[in-house]
């Protein structure tokens, strides 16, 4: 494998697959098991997710609500999007731990840098929930955040589409793919794969992007084994 220890963004949407809100059991078991054979092979992963498929703060905020308020909502999502994945990781047979940002000791650890830091020697998946603790950050940033903190090789953001594309290929037929982008393209174009801030930490700690399709059984292997699979985001090409 190219990669020894990875930080896996994993979108809220994700995990409610074709459902209109909430989350398709079967979706996150098939994650789980994907994230299981990786781990077999000893490669140390960690995990942040969103909330999206249940509450998306800047839509709660667009819709009146006060958007520190929305965005702490979005967070407890997170959390419980966090307990449902530890649920299929540890039925999948791996032991995992749900680190939150925000206090709740009785369904997960406060989040401590080492500790996450010794959980992942030890073999285990940390899932990191509750955001970054604080309104106003994505859970974009988060992934970005923590990837540095723990001090991940590589950024995998598991989405619904195979890469990064200058349109939405959903609705253009047309839109092309970028197979490699830096990072400075990614900010001077404004090209939404990822809010800029996590691009920025992202940029300034060396820490690669691949963005794939995480609905394709085995993609996680292929992105940490270096395989040429969605759109690579560096500071070169």
């Amino acid at each position: 494998m190219t990669y020894a220890r990875a930080l896996i963004k994993l979108s809220g949407e994700a995990l409610m697959g074709e459902k209109p809100y909430g989350i398709d059991p079967e979706i996150v078991q098939s994650i789980a098991e994907d994230i299981s054979k990786v781990v077999s092979k000893g490669i140390q992963i960690a995990i942040v997710v969103g909330g999206g498929n249940i509450f998306r703060g800047l839509k709660g905020s667009a819709a009146g609500m006060d958007r520190a308020t929305a965005d702490y909502v979005g967070m407890l999502a997170t959390v419980m999007n966090a307990i449902t994945l530890q649920d299929g990781l540890e039925r999948a047979g791996i032991q995992t731990r749900v680190q939150s940002a925000i206090d709740m000791q009785q369904i997960a650890e406060p989040y401590i840098r080492r500790k996450a830091i010794r959980h992942l020697e030890k073999g285990r998946v940390v899932v990191f929930g509750g955001g970054c603790g604080n309104p106003f950050f994505t859970t974009d940033t988060t992934a970005a955040l923590r990837a540095a903190e723990i001090n991940a090789e590589v950024v995998l953001k598991a989405t619904k589409v195979d890469g990064v594309y200058d349109r939405d290929p959903k609705r253009f037929t047309d839109a092309t793919k970028y197979k490699h982008l830096t990072f400075q393209e990614v900010l001077s174009k404004e090209i939404g794969v990822m809010d800029s801030t996590a691009i920025a930490l992202c940029k300034d700690n060396k820490i690669p992007i691949v963005v794939f399709d995480i609905f394709q059984p085995g993609n996680i292997s292929k992105a940490l084994a270096g395989e040429a699979i969605g759109s690579r985001i560096s500071n070169a090409i």
